[in-house]
């Protein structure tokens, strides 16, 4: 029985709305100047907040400053092996997918085998792809052990999955938050593995959604949409009273699964611009403390560095009307004082580079 690859659903006008909002968010993201070092911190935040929510909803009971260390191989917790291994895995895969989406890969079935074997491999990163299960699972509320929803047979699995994939691969009329919405709730009725499924489908939404231009520098997580409220999520994507899949579980509205989705996708890109224009904000004045250490002679030399990479002392001559030897002094003061690098030391061909620390200045005279 082939799974609905022609979902039952409407573009509700919260589903518009939240659309509109996603388009809003996404193209003021793209275009807010930030420096690297804060855009490097922002992007490993995201990371480590993505693995921790994400895990965290499978019941995983480490906190983000302990994932922190986990991942930063800072320490250990005994007593929860399980679940350090588990966010080493989820980190390891998450880095695999933004490894697939800078490389622009095609969504395949080895895909998704290989980042549920990262999932599950403790943080291993050489890892084979792992087949899908060969028997039938369940999905039991966990207090009371009644079934939630049966999924297909193990027999289906691998034709459902091929369609899946085809589907992804095909549908390019859709907006791309649709089609990851779609995606994550498809992967969920399959349900091709004994375990690991919900973070599988979370990576590969993530995959979906890089791959689709919605990266956004790779700042943001639903996941932590999903952990704030997980009751909110898994009535969202249970989908009525349809407990098996073959009593009408493909062809059941996902509507409400993805106005929830969709919801979820403005409010983490509405978070991720509050936070750029807080760390904007924050930035703008650490460059400034450091900018009025400088003296107006050094201000104007980093000038210099918006066009180049390395200079010499005679383009610093030529900058302020010095002669090659008062140039030659100033740089060499300029060396001691931390404010640049000697690159080539040769004296003919000496060439100087800015020093690290206030390389984060050209960012701010670029954005002026």
């Amino acid at each position: 029985m082939p799974i609905n690859f022609t979902p039952n659903y409407i573009v509700s006008p919260k589903i518009m709305n939240a659309l509109l909002r996603i388009e809003a968010a996404k193209e003021k993201i793209l275009h807010l100047p930030l420096t690297p070092t804060v855009l490097s911190s922002l992007r490993e935040t995201a990371r480590l907040y993505t693995t921790h929510y994400s895990t965290q909803i499978e019941g995983n009971q480490l906190t983000p400053e302990e994932v922190k260390v986990v991942l930063k191989h800072e320490g250990h917790f005994p007593g929860r092996e399980r679940d350090e291994y588990e966010v080493k895995g989820y980190y390891a895969a998450l880095k695999q997918v933004e490894k697939w989406a800078l490389q622009g890969s095609r969504i395949t079935e080895p895909m998704i085998q290989k980042l549920h074997g990262l999932v599950m491999a403790h943080g291993k990163e050489n890892v084979k792809k792992t087949p899908y299960r060969d028997g039938q699972n369940v999905i039991q509320d966990g207090r009371t052990k009644a079934i939630i929803y049966m999924p297909p047979e193990a027999k289906d699995v691998e034709s459902l999955m091929v369609s899946m994939v085809a589907w992804i691969n095909q549908n390019k009329e859709l907006p791309c938050p649709l089609v990851a919405a779609i995606a994550h709730y498809q992967f969920a009725t399959i349900h091709p593995y004994y375990d690991g499924n919900g973070r599988t489908a979370r990576l590969l939404t993530t995959l979906i959604l890089h791959l689709g231009g919605y990266d956004l520098k790779g700042l943001y997580s639903l996941e932590e949409y999903y952990a704030r409220n997980l009751g909110a999520y898994y009535e969202a994507i249970s989908v009525g009273e349809f407990h098996n899949y073959y009593r009408g579980r493909p062809e059941a509205s996902i509507t409400k699964w993805i106005e929830y989705f969709i919801e979820g996708m403005a409010a983490s890109f509405e978070s991720v611009l509050k936070r750029m224009d807080q760390s904007k904000t924050e930035d703008s004045q650490d460059q400034m403390v450091l900018l009025r250490k400088l003296d107006p002679k050094q201000r104007k030399a980093i000038a210099l560095f918006q066009e180049f990479e390395t200079i010499t002392s005679k383009q610093i001559g030529d900058l302020f009307g010095f002669k090659s030897r008062t140039s030659a002094f100033l740089c060499a003061r300029w060396v001691e004082e931390g404010f640049l690098v000697v690159v080539d030391p040769s004296n003919k061909g000496r060439k100087y580079k800015l020093a690290e620390l206030y390389q984060e200045l050209i960012d701010q005279y670029r954005s002026q």
